[in-house]
């Protein structure tokens, strides 16, 4: 067998199918196998490998094992002269496999080959090519000398820079994503470390490759979309501690005890560094808004305190020191809380979102104050004005925060797209009915027909060759391509040639009922699923988290007396504990223990479900599954509350 190709999966059974698609059309002239690995996926990967895929080779594993292992246990087994290590979120082109066999046949000192490699908005991904992480290297990498200077041999060793991005050259290391390799050199240097958990695995072989006489060959000419998931997670601890583990383990191995000394304590320094500042970014991003709030909102109350002391009190002191100390940040706190409770800090940004909040906090207010004895009741008209103040003091930081990022005055008060679908009649309409189910919100949906030809469909409004201009007089910002009728060279072509046109590049797979677009694999709000709607919604999210809190601490406050009434009380304390520790929600779906929702968004296993509200108690898979799909597509917090009162009977039970 000439080929056999290893893909590792890992809960991504969208990018998974794609990439299959990607593979099965460049295999179609090459004797090839297809080993899928799992790492105990909870996403129903091996449902749809054994429906839509039957030819592939499923190696299914029970534990997440790591990249090397289960990489491992296929190259053990596989047959092909030539393997292929290939990443889930990756498609290929139709004629990669063919140019990367072909070469690596006319150069027998190849023992590992990488590809040109693109983002998911056609931008060139420089990890296509690298050095060996040498403390010299990373120290550039991670201080930003390689940003300065990207194509200077001396700073930009970590991506090769000085040599060109499209041009066939020797490399020090192949990127993990797409690592082919000879099957003579893997059994004269052996196969992945399995040390390495996940990281470092393809810095570790290509060093060993090149130790054993072999070379590694950067080879632009074949080309594969990578939708890169490491950018969003390297400010995790986990990412932290897994990442300098392989680099040490790198350094152990491979460098001089004096060198293995300086490497180590230079990327334990540089990585917790960099972490602590990603970490403390992310923290300042989400309070800055809030804390600006906070902050202004207090120094107008200040003011307005002073000014109705003086104008109406004629007594600069009638209001003690502890009334604007302690008693007007609880007033702004309370505020500010239930705008957030409302939506109002959710993007994008609506102004009835924050009306609505300041509104209800200031019922609160009024509320707790009536409560109070007289001599801490200061002012009630100073909570009415300071109510309609924090108001007016939002809005005009939402005005000013929109006009610094985006120029504009105008507050963007929804996310609708214009989008042009490329594909022939039949292909073109179901993506555009497929997208018309999906929660994207679309403004424009354009057709243009593949072909260099005119259509004469109505809905069509140009062809192929015209796409420059359509982008332009249409305004688009979301280009879709058919992927049953177009090309992987052909899309990866155009993203490449319209990289810089500031447009969203989706791919529709051919027979699938989700179409991705994301510059990572990380990006959610760019997979766009059929039956994901309302309960995927940040402020879905949120108000289905508060009630599940606001319930669990009425169920233990009550728990004395609810005793009395539950078919099995003694569940009570352990689920309500469950469900304010985010473990459980108090409703979920029907078919949670089913193994069909692939394309129901994912939320917490629930101690209720939506069919213990309804009277009968016998329900065929496809009807709960409807049932099912209803409640994610129409969800609010009411339906949680009444199936829970309806069902509160059973909150005991396991």
């Amino acid at each position: 067998m000439k080929f056999s190709i290893i893909i590792v999966n890992y809960n991504v059974a969208y990018f998974l199918e794609h990439c299959l698609y990607s593979v099965r059309n460049a295999c179609k002239n090459i004797d090839a196998e297809v080993f899928v690995v799992d790492n105990n996926s909870v996403d129903d990967s091996n449902i749809m490998l054994k429906e839509k895929f039957p030819e592939v080779i499923l190696i299914a594993n029970k534990d997440n094992v790591g990249f090397s292992k289960a990489n491992n246990q296929a190259i053990r087994i596989a047959k092909g002269e030539y393997i292929l290590l290939l990443n889930p979120d990756t498609v290929v082109e139709e004629d990669a496999f063919e140019k990367c066999i072909d070469f690596m046949d006319s150069h027998p000192d190849c023992g590992g080959l990488g590809v040109k490699m693109i983002d998911g908005r056609g931008k060139y991904l420089p990890e296509s090519k690298r050095g060996f992480p040498s403390p010299w290297v990373s120290f550039c990498k991670m201080s930003g000398l390689t940003k300065l200077f990207p194509t200077s041999k001396h700073f930009a060793g970590y991506y090769m820079g000085h040599l060109p991005d499209d041009k066939t050259n020797e490399v020090d290391v192949l990127a993990g994503a797409f690592m082919l390799l000879k099957k003579e050199c893997l059994d004269k240097v052996g196969i992945l470390d399995e040390d390495y958990f996940m990281y470092g695995e393809d810095i570790d072989l290509s060093y060993r490759i090149t130790k054993g006489g072999y070379k590694n060959y950067y080879f632009p000419e074949a080309r594969i979309i990578h939708y890169k998931g490491e950018s969003t997670k390297k400010a995790s601890i986990n990412y932290v501690y897994t990442f300098y583990n392989a680099m040490a383990i790198f350094a152990q191995k491979h460098l001089s005890t004096k060198q293995t000394k300086l490497f180590t304590k230079f990327i334990k320094i540089a990585i917790w560094l960099r972490a602590t500042i990603s970490f403390f970014t992310r923290i300042f991003k989400n309070l800055f808004l809030p804390a600006l709030d906070f902050l202004c909102i207090y120094l107008s109350y200040y003011l307005l305190v002073g000014w109705w002391s003086n104008n109406i009190w004629n007594d600069a002191t009638y209001y003690p020191p502890q009334y604007i100390r302690l008693v007007v940040p609880i007033y702004i706190f309370i505020w500010l809380f239930s705008t957030y409770l409302s939506g109002g800090y959710s993007k994008p940004i609506r102004i009835p979102k924050i009306i609505s909040g300041v509104f209800f906090g200031m019922i609160t207010i009024l509320v707790f104050y009536s409560l109070l004895p007289d001599y801490l009741r200061y002012s009630r008209a100073l909570v009415l004005l300071g109510a309609v103040l924090s108001l007016f003091v939002i809005i005009i930081i939402r005005f000013i925060y929109s006009y610094l990022s985006t120029g504009s005055w105008t507050l963007k008060t929804s996310q609708t797209k214009r989008y042009a679908i490329i594909g022939d009649d039949k292909e073109a309409v179901r993506v555009a009915q497929l997208l018309r189910t999906t929660d994207a919100q679309a403004e424009f949906i354009g057709l243009v027909e593949e072909k260099e030809t005119e259509n004469s469909n109505p809905n069509f409004i140009g062809n192929i060759s015209q796409i420059k201009e359509i982008i332009k007089i249409y305004k688009i910002n979301e280009l879709i391509f058919c992927a049953k009728t177009l090309s992987q060279q052909n899309i990866i072509s155009m993203m490449a040639e319209l990289q810089s046109s500031n447009v969203h590049f989706i791919i529709a797979p051919p027979e699938t009922d989700f179409i991705i677009g994301s510059n990572t694999i990380n990006t959610p709000t760019d997979l766009y699923v059929v039956s994901v709607n309302s309960i995927s919604s940040e402020d879905s999210k949120r108000e289905k988290r508060l009630l599940d809190i606001s319930l669990s601490i009425l169920v233990l406050a009550f728990s004395p007396i609810l005793f009395l009434f539950l078919k099995q009380p003694f569940g009570l304390w352990r689920n309500a504990f469950l469900v304010l520790f985010s473990q459980r929600t108090w409703v979920g779906y029907s078919n949670q223990d089913l193994k069909d929702n692939k394309t129901l968004p994912k939320i917490k296993k629930g101690i209720l479900c939506t069919k213990d509200s309804l009277a009968t108690k016998a329900f065929e898979p496809n009807t709960l599954r409807r049932l099912d799909l209803l409640y994610a597509r129409n969800y609010c917090w009411q339906t949680d509350l009444n199936i829970f009162l309806k069902a509160f009977r059973k909150i005991g039970r396991k």
